[in-house]
């Protein structure tokens, strides 16, 4: 178990929960006693009298305000719905530095806040799916990258083309990628479009990179992953697959898009798709 946002977000549920039961069963009733005997030696007493004598605690007051609140967005963010920012320029063009994505959280099975325990079997990563998944090299650190390889798939990486099962996964040039701010081409970044099992995306190739070359049979239970930006990726080329425990959810739409170094809110890839 980490101790991160999930976390403090269980802990306040508990909280909050275990002080307003408390108030309900204890706390509460002795203040009704209180203000009943008020009004026995006071018949004439106005009701902000009464209330003042039996004034609920400020404490029990936040819990009660906040419980529902607290609750109602950890299910939504444990269950459903999860924001996240995209750090880096690993997903160009599909994402870019600064984009706010949700991801669906039910997609690959309901799992418990905190542990990450599934408890509903709902699917699993189908080839050309945009993954958000706990690094395996430091699970606290959130990653995100596309699933080119399932359990027992043969994968190969040669001469940067991309083979799985033994068959090309064929790539077509759009032409040198466009810097988003400059709209100027960017120096050895070529954009292509790849269909990947019939998923069709665009990819980035640097020239004057070196080749990043290698094969593998997927393992059960196990992912093979790659950034779209594929000569600018930390992918499982480089540390292996990504186990079914730490997956977190599919990617599936900017909400919104915010980068101080290039002036701002993006306002056209608010409401984008992630193909």
């Amino acid at each position: 178990m980490h101790f991160d946002f999930p976390t403090i977000m269980v802990l306040a549920v508990v909280v909050t929960g275990v002080i307003w039961g408390l108030d309900a069963i204890f706390w509460a009733p002795k203040r009704k006693s209180v203000a009943d005997a008020y009004l026995k030696d006071h018949p004439g007493a106005d009701d902000e009298m009464v209330k003042s004598v039996s004034k609920e605690p400020l404490l029990v007051e936040y819990a009660k305000s906040f419980f529902p609140v607290i609750l109602v967005v950890l299910l939504l963010r444990s269950f459903l719905v999860e924001p996240f920012r995209i750090p880096s320029g690993s997903m160009l063009p599909t994402l870019e530095v600064g984009d706010f994505i949700l991801v669906n959280k039910f997609s690959y099975g309901i799992r418990l806040p905190v542990v990450d325990y599934k408890v509903v079997e709902v699917g699993s990563p189908q080839r050309g799916d945009v993954l958000v998944f706990r690094y395996p090299k430091d699970p606290s650190t959130d990653y995100i990258k596309r699933v080119v390889g399932l359990p027992g798939d043969h994968i190969e990486y040669r001469n940067k083309t991309l083979y799985v099962n033994g068959q090309l996964m064929s790539k077509e040039y759009i032409g040198p990628y466009m810097g988003s701010v400059t709209g100027m081409p960017l120096a050895g970044l070529n954009r292509m479009q790849e269909m990947l099992d019939g998923v069709r995306h665009d990819i980035l190739i640097e020239n004057g990179k070196p080749r990043i070359d290698g094969e593998m049979i997927v393992p059960a239970g196990q992912y093979f992953v790659m950034g779209d930006n594929r000569d600018n990726s930390n992918d499982s080329r480089f540390w292996g697959t990504v186990s079914e425990e730490f997956l977190v959810g599919k990617a599936f739409m900017i909400w919104m898009n915010f980068n101080t170094d290039q002036g701002g809110v993006s306002w056209g890839r608010i409401g984008q798709r992630i193909e």
